[in-house]
Order: structure tokens, then C-alpha cells, then sequence
């Protein structure tokens, strides 16, 4: 009976104990593992923001679920809720037909910016890319933006 109360006291330690640090592809520096467990969990859209037709940004009808696993893995799908009429993506667009979906790895780089890497994806253009990312953590919110100056997206992530 003893050793029965050890095995469950044990499991129950193990069950409550803290995660495991992400460990994704092996390439994030040890001192971003902390960083990257920020981004682990479900998280819904809250706002995205694009260039309209006049050049302007505004923020866009839609919504979505962006997911980041503690061993480094990613997706995320938005549904535009007017959807756009044409069907074919354009080189520096993510979503076809009104609907974004792709997944793969990600890997913090430091306290700014992370990379995903695409996998696969609704748009097969995207699939092999490396995005870089810029981020920022504001309370329960992940800002997200390119790292390309020439696109002027964000998007507004809230935690589930």
C-alpha cells in the first residue's frame, strides 16, 4: 500500500510540475526558451489592420485562431468575414478566398522578433518560408508585424 501512495504521490508531481521548455528545432538561443514560453497556448484575433484599395491602413472584418505549441509548432487560420473577390493570392498575401490557414515551426530569435516557418499552408506559395516576425507583449495581448518594411499589416492576438 505504501509503495502504491509513492507511485500516485509521484505521478501527481509530475502531472503538477511546470512545463518542459520549448524545445523547438534547436536553434533558438537557451536565454529565448523563457521568451518562447510566452507565446504557448491559444490565442484569438482580436484586430488586423492592412493597407486598403486607397493605401490607407484599416482594420479588416474578420476572425481567427493562432496556436503556439511548447515544442516550437504553429498555426494559424483567419476568416474574412467580406471576403475579397478574387481567389488568387498575390505574391505578398497570405489568405486565398477569404481564408488564411497555415502551420510549421517557430523559433524566437530574441526579444522583438521570431521566424515561422512554414510548412504547409492554404496559400502554396508560402509553403518553405521563413517569416520573420516582429512582436510585443502587451498584457494579455500578441502584437504581430512584419519585419518587412514594406508591408504594413498587424495583427492583435488576445489569449484565449
Amino acid at each position: 500500500m505504501t509503495k502504491l501512495l509513492s507511485v500516485v504521490a509521484a505521478c501527481l508531481w509530475m502531472a503538477m510540475a511546470p512545463p518542459v521548455p520549448p524545445q523547438s528545432a534547436g536553434k533558438e538561443a537557451p536565454g529565448n526558451q523563457a521568451m518562447q514560453a510566452h507565446f504557448v497556448g491559444a490565442w484569438r484575433l482580436a484586430s488586423l489592420e492592412q493597407p486598403g484599395a486607397d493605401g490607407q491602413v484599416q482594420r479588416v472584418d474578420c476572425t481567427g485562431m493562432l496556436v503556439y505549441t511548447a515544442d516550437g509548432h504553429m498555426s494559424v487560420q483567419v476568416m474574412y468575414r467580406d471576403a475579397p473577390s478574387g481567389t488568387s493570392p498575390t505574391p505578398d498575401r497570405y489568405a486565398q478566398g477569404g481564408y488564411e490557414a497555415s502551420f510549421g515551426t517557430y523559433n524566437v530569435e530574441d526579444g522583438h522578433t521570431f521566424t515561422f516557418h512554414v510548412e504547409g499552408a492554404l496559400v502554396r506559395s508560402l509553403i518553405g518560408k521563413e517569416l520573420p516576425r516582429a512582436y510585443e507583449f502587451s498584457g494579455k495581448q500578441l502584437i504581430v508585424k512584419s519585419t518587412d518594411p514594406n508591408q504594413h499589416w498587424r495583427v492583435t492576438w488576445e489569449r484565449y
